[in-house]
């Protein structure tokens, strides 16, 4: 199956160097930092404490709330602390420390579920918590929220992310390749659990391979199809998959839900499929290190905690004149300084850049060119937003759509006033979100 691109986007470098080399297993490090809130939603509560034993898979941190996801130790060892630590969002997150024992020795409970086709939808959705799963694409949501909607919303087609449309970035492309048994064993589990009657994988055109692999796998199952999809940024934001398979739109202020569809990662789909065949939850992930700033770019499967600058070491440090850090995507990943925090469940990877890609451009008064608007893929007015934004004019932004906006980056990237645009729309919608908080 082949559709139309959607309206506005953009087509930036891809630079996905790393495309065609296969995932490496990075051994356990000595020590990890696991972060108690590693995704949307209410951190977890610590329950070991300095001097604790814990073993490979053991829960660690419960869940704060319903919209929260139990966090377990990634290895063996004990704890050496309990603390506020630095994370690369900028924000100090109560973790927990542990020093490897060098035995990487498994908790008992870690049981596989091979009958799992003969469990019952609600047992699925439990042992989606239980694994720890979060969306692994970048958002953090916790998965067994997104798989119990409403009664009274049916849902009809289970979708997974497959595009990877961020530059640089290709470990959900070495998954597909590499683990798609495990893609497609998550996704046949995951219509289960809502009992929806069809199943689709999601790709761009950019990843032939991936395409043929993942057609060969499914063709004794027609319940799920293989959809191409143009190459085009950001085709892999939820709403325009839906609207490009379903031919549906989210309604304003809706969720997938409302139009009877689910949209998951394939990295977590593959992590969920792992759980049902081993026990293991989520405590590792793949990770590609990459950029002109690296010495080997990789993509890697490193354990939940391990710090960057450890997996940076391992595709042999930076280049000296490596400049800037991004964790993630270049066009929605934050920027950091510093290396020495963790890997977490929704980190897709690190991009470092030269002196010469990250000189930063003043930017200047906007020209009225309409680029911004053209590029929007939501229809929504970006030069608008960002001078309310900017003026401090918050109630004028959020009457022309702020809150519809999915901080793609196209706006910023097609600007050729080098206007921070979604710098200044994220900081409006941030001081939204806080006023509502306060009531």
């Amino acid at each position: 199956m082949h559709w139309k691109p959607f309206r506005g986007g953009t087509h930036p470098n891809p630079a996905k160097r790393t495309a065609g080399l296969a995932i490496e297993v990075v051994p356990p490090p000595g020590k990890v930092i696991i972060p108690l809130q590693q995704h949307i939603g209410a951190p977890c509560k610590p329950l070991v404490k300095p001097g604790d034993e814990v073993l490979t898979g053991q829960v660690i941190g419960e869940p704060g709330g319903f919209v929260s996801a139990p966090i377990h130790a990634s290895l063996s060892g004990k704890v050496a602390a309990v603390a506020p630590m630095p994370t690369y969002t900028g924000q100090e997150v109560l973790s927990v420390v542990i020093d490897s024992d060098g035995r990487d020795q498994k908790h008992p409970d870690l049981t596989p579920h091979h009958t799992w086709e003969q469990a019952s939808s609600k047992q699925i959705v439990d042992w989606i918590k239980e694994c720890g799963l979060v969306g692994m694409g970048g958002a953090g949501f916790p998965t067994h929220v997104k798989f119990a909607p409403p009664a009274d919303k049916p849902i009809e087609a289970v979708i997974l992310n497959g595009a990877e449309c961020e530059p640089y970035l290709t470990c959900d492309h070495r998954v597909m390749q590499e683990r798609a048994d495990k893609v497609v064993l998550g996704l046949r589990a995951f219509m289960k659990a809502v009992n929806a009657p069809a199943g689709f994988i999601a790709i761009e055109d950019n990843k032939a391979d991936a395409i043929d692999r993942l057609t060969r796998v499914t063709a004794s199952l027609p319940q799920i199809k293989i959809v191409r999809l143009h190459t085009r940024y950001p085709q892999g934001e939820e709403r325009l998959i839906i609207k490009a398979i379903l031919n549906r739109e989210i309604p304003r202020g809706g969720l997938p839900a409302d139009v009877g569809a689910i949209v998951s990662n394939v990295s977590t789909a593959a992590t969920f499929a792992d759980f049902l065949l081993t026990g293991r939850p989520l405590i590792q992930r793949i990770v590609t290190i990459t950029g002109s700033g690296i010495v080997n770019p990789k993509n890697l499967e490193v354990r939940i905690g391990t710090l960057l600058e450890d997996a940076a070491r391992y595709c042999g440090g930076l280049q000296d004149n490596a400049a800037k850090l991004i964790v993630g995507g270049p066009m929605t990943g934050p920027s950091y300084y510093d290396l020495a925090v963790p890997i977490m469940k929704a980190t897709a990877g690190l991009v470092v850049l030269t002196e010469a890609e990250a000189r930063k451009l003043e930017p200047i008064a906007c020209v009225s060119c309409g680029k911004c608007v053209e590029a929007c893929p939501y229809g929504l007015l970006p030069n608008f937003l960002g001078k309310y934004a900017e003026l401090g004019r918050i109630a004028d932004a959020e009457k022309t759509g702020l809150m519809d906006c999915r901080e793609c980056g196209c706006c910023s990237y097609v600007c050729p006033s080098r206007r921070p645009l979604l710098h200044a729309i994220k900081s409006a919608k941030a001081e939204v979100a806080a006023r509502r908080r306060k009531g």
